[in-house]
C-alpha cells in the first residue's frame, strides 16, 4: 500500500463520522483510529511496523478550524498575483502533492535542498512537505533551472499549490 493511498484513506475517514477503520490488503494492515485527543495511524507490513500519531480535532471542533485555517488559503493567492509576472509559459511548476507545512531544508540550521539558480534534475528533492508528522520529500520532476522559490520555509501550502518554477533543460 503506497503512502498516498493512506494519505486519502485519512482524509476520508477525517471528514466522517466514522471513529474507526481497518483494512488489510496484499500482507498490509491499516488501522484508523479517532478518539477525543489523538489519531493513531498504524501501518502493518510483513516486516515493517509504523506508528504515527497527530492531534486531530473532535468531529464538533472541525468546523471552527476550517474557519481558521480558511483566511491563510486566501491570503496565499494574493501574495502571488502581487509578485512580479514571470514569462509562465515556459517554465514547470512543481506542484505540492498534499496540504502540508513547506519546508525547504532537511531540518533546521541546514542549507535549503534548492535556491534560485540550482540545477536539478527529475530526482532530485527540492524541499519536505509535512502532513499529519510524516515528512514527504517533493522531487523535482524535471530537470532544469529553478528560477524561482514561491513558498517561504515553515509556510503551509495547499494540495496543487505551485512551490518552484522551474526553467526545463
Amino acid at each position: 500500500m503506497k503512502i498516498h493511498e493512506i494519505r486519502e484513506i485519512i482524509k476520508l475517514i477525517d471528514q466522517s463520522s466514522i471513529n474507526e477503520f481497518k483494512l488489510e490488503t496484499e500482507g498490509a494492515k491499516v488501522t484508523l483510529r479517532k478518539s477525543s485527543g489523538t489519531e493513531t495511524v498504524v501501518v502493518t507490513q510483513p516486516v515493517v511496523q509504523a506508528q504515527v500519531a497527530a492531534p486531530a480535532a473532535p468531529v464538533q471542533a472541525a468546523a471552527p478550524a476550517a474557519v481558521q485555517a480558511a483566511p491563510v488559503a486566501v491570503e496565499a493567492p494574493k501574495a502571488a498575483a502581487s509578485a512580479p509576472a514571470l514569462d509562465d509559459a515556459n517554465l514547470h511548476k512543481i506542484v505540492s502533492p498534499m496540504v502540508g507545512t513547506f519546508y525547504s531544508a532537511p531540518e533546521p540550521g541546514k542549507p535549503p535542498y534548492v535556491q534560485a539558480g540550482d540545477k536539478v534534475n527529475g530526482s532530485k528533492v527540492v524541499c519536505i512537505v509535512e502532513a499529519m508528522k510524516l515528512f514527504n520529500e517533493i522531487e523535482a520532476e524535471v530537470s532544469g533551472e529553478i528560477v524561482k522559490v514561491l513558498v517561504e520555509d515553515g509556510q503551509l501550502v495547499e494540495y496543487g499549490q505551485a512551490l518552484f518554477l522551474v526553467k526545463p533543460e
